[in-house]
């Protein structure tokens, strides 16, 4: 084959044919090596999906949500496309495609542009660090004691919980007590801290369409050493992926609702915890995304615990920095837990 194609480099036409009308006929041009031509052919489809891969990175935003909110089922798995970039490149170099190689540059750049700065080591602790723990305890985990337990083992000065259920929640106020004595509780979440909290309230985030009772929401304000600060504990309904795409009216119809409540807070210091059903770059969020910041480092993928895809446990800030994230051992849960540094910024 190696022959022919020298041999069809060798044949003649008219000279001043030009370099495509060679190609056309099967032919190198005079001087071309057959070899050069083929790693810049070969390997076309391969790059056609890297300028795909890259648009879906670069422009998710445009990927419509009015049917089956894909939008939203795109954004939520979006650090994955890394995997995509990775099995192209492998592609790439089985194919010896110097074109495919080169269109992978561009995905490569919009994914490090998203979430390359993730992937840094956070910053050292600075003198007004608040350490948080947000888990989803699970209304069927069999082991309270054991998850309080290891939830307290990472020291933080806070922790939310949800899906607290009545047999369960005395066995966490007996675990906390001696670490964390001061606590709020609506409905099926909680606050545990070490400092003392005070205008505890029940947040209303129910969508309309939950007929049943409902109760997922609290604020309350935390005293800390250095100055007050309200925190936000949350659970916003479940998402469903089906057939027809995603089922997420509800949670972003919660979601409005809690952003409204962050946007009305009086408190320039807020902390956001909680299982929100979606990950920082779901376009549901928005109205928590706008507002507040997320973490600067760390992925910290909490659910499934048994194969964590997506970080839906978030910790948001307003006025304050989430400086990194970061998962901790599983517990009696279906989610991991989540624990952060939130760096305080000093008063204006």
């Amino acid at each position: 084959m190696m022959e022919q194609a020298r041999a069809n480099c060798g044949a003649t036409v008219k000279a001043a044919a030009p370099r495509w009308a060679w190609r056309r006929a099967g032919r190198c041009a005079p001087g071309e090596d057959v070899r050069v031509r083929s790693v810049w052919t070969r390997g076309r489809a391969i790059a056609a999906l890297a300028v795909l891969t890259a648009g879906l990175l670069a422009f998710h935003r445009a990927v419509p949500n009015s049917v089956g909110r894909l939008g939203s089922l795109l954004e939520a798995f979006l650090p994955w496309l890394g995997l995509v970039i990775v099995v192209l490149f492998g592609g790439a170099l089985l194919r010896r495609s110097a074109t495919a190689v080169v269109a992978l540059l561009m995905p490569v750049a919009a994914w490090m542009h998203l979430f390359g700065g993730l992937l840094l080591p956070g910053a050292k602790p600075g003198g007004h660090d608040l350490v948080v723990v947000q888990h989803n305890v699970s209304d069927e985990n069999t082991d309270p004691a054991g998850t309080a337990r290891a939830l307290a083992d990472a020291e933080p000065d806070v922790i939310a919980l949800e899906e607290l259920v009545p047999p369960a929640l005395p066995v966490y106020e007996k675990t906390l007590a001696p670490d964390y004595p001061y606590h709020a509780v609506r409905g099926t979440v909680g606050l545990w801290s070490r400092y003392p909290l005070t205008d505890t309230r029940l947040l209303d985030i129910k969508p309309q369409g939950i007929a049943e009772a409902w109760s997922r929401g609290l604020r309350t304000v935390v005293h800390t050493p250095h100055g007050e600060i309200a925190a936000y504990v949350a659970h916003l309904p479940s998402v469903r992926v089906r057939a027809s795409g995603l089922a997420s009216s509800w949670r972003d119809e919660s979601a409005g609702l809690l952003g409204k409540a962050v946007a009305a807070e009086k408190l320039r210091a807020v902390i956001l915890l909680g299982d929100l059903n979606g990950t920082v770059d779901d376009r549901g969020l928005a109205p928590l995304t706008s507002r507040m910041n997320g973490a600067e480092r760390g992925f910290a993928f909490s659910f499934p615990a048994a194969f964590p895809l997506a970080r839906i446990d978030q910790v948001m800030a307003r006025s304050a920095t989430v400086a990194h994230i970061r998962t901790l051992p599983a517990t009696g849960s279906d989610h991991l837990p989540v624990a952060a540094r939130i760096t305080l910024r000093a008063a204006p």
